[in-house]
């Protein structure tokens, strides 16, 4: 099959991706499931990794690897003993792969927090291919009414908008700063609009200012100096009940945690340094990590209930390091998918 592979790191200028062929991976466990893979959505974490910003953390941890963690495809063939899924059916897979299924987390529906978690495109083969493997414990099924490029989205930048949104403790009414309106953002615009919330959206580029109003957000405000910023905002809003931030910047989160009021709460859906924080101005600061497949089931049923604006273009996989490159310019309305 053709795949995107990582040989080695650097900056996603050099081209580091490479078009190569390698083996179609085989089915190893008995309820194993071969898919024939439709999208795979370009995630900005897997930019850091590609480019060596999370050595540190241990991402990738081995090379050659494929990346890719949001991915859309159908089944082709399936293990011995599944049960619940059948060749022909569309999945998803999200960057929990697998997970130990006997831990104290996994025994309470978090096994997205399992330390022996395998994450799509980091420690297994990812999406920026033609084909992948997953047990069918660990795949989600579409519904007929999504196409799969649309759909690709929701398995990582779906699930970790959910997920940051409930982390905010939303309630109809309550006022809620996105800091970074782009592939993750615009989807927890609209996951907070469905809890009721005052949204606004920051972000630096017009672009992604303009595809907040186009999800819903009730107010746009533009990056700027600290000083600059609150200034604005509490002319325009007052200080925030919440902050929600997906700009992998320190500058950044330290204009949200100052933009929420006292008491509120501030999700941290980055890696990020802490500059500085008051304690006692009893925030709430959080961090939120993508979700269980009990979450990956409900961002999928909410997202066709509501019939959720998920902004996307597609390209084709050969194009994956000049679109990475893309989004690390912010030249990226929203979401890129790759489609082999």
């Amino acid at each position: 099959m053709r795949a995107m592979v990582l040989e080695k790191l650097g900056p996603i200028e050099s081209k580091p991706l490479k078009l190569r062929d390698i083996e179609v991976p085989q089915i190893k466990k008995s309820n194993d499931l071969l898919i024939k893979i439709d999208a795979c959505g370009v995630c900005r974490s897997q930019l850091h990794g590609i480019e060596g910003d999370w050595k540190k953390y241990g991402i990738p941890p081995a090379l050659p690897t494929v990346p890719g963690h949001e991915i859309t495809g159908t089944i082709v063939k399936t293990g011995p003993n599944t049960k619940k899924l059948k060749v022909g059916q569309r999945i998803g897979i999200s960057p929990l792969h697998g997970s130990c299924m006997s831990c104290q987390y996994c025994n309470v529906g978090k096994e997205h927090l399992c330390d022996q978690a395998e994450i799509t495109g980091e420690t297994m083969l990812g999406g920026y291919a033609e084909y992948i493997t997953i047990t069918e414990d660990f795949a989600t099924p579409i519904p007929d009414s999504m196409k799969s490029d649309y759909a690709a989205p929701l398995f990582c930048a779906g699930i970790t908008a959910y997920k940051a949104v409930k982390a905010a403790e939303p309630a109809k009414g309550k006022s809620v700063g996105i800091f970074g309106v782009g592939g993750v953002g615009h989807l927890s615009v609209e996951f907070a609009k469905l809890e009721g919330m005052r949204v606004i959206g920051v972000a630096r580029n017009k672009i992604h200012l303009d595809v907040a109003k186009k999800v819903g957000a009730d107010n746009t405000l533009q990056f700027s100096e600290q000083e600059e910023f609150l200034f604005k905002l509490k002319k325009e809003e007052g200080l925030l009940d919440s902050a929600i931030v997906f700009a992998p910047s320190e500058k950044i989160v330290d204009l949200a945690i100052n933009s929420v009021k006292k008491g509120g709460t501030i999700v941290l859906g980055v890696l990020a340094n802490i500059p500085n924080f008051d304690i006692f101005t009893e925030k709430t600061l959080r961090g939120t990590l993508i979700g269980s497949r009990t979450d990956m089931v409900d961002v999928v049923r909410i997202a066709e209930q509501n019939d959720f604006k998920i902004i996307h273009k597609t390209f084709p996989l050969e194009q994956a390091n000049q679109i990475l490159e893309d989004l690390k310019f912010s030249r990226i309305e929203a979401r890129a998918v790759l489609t082999p």
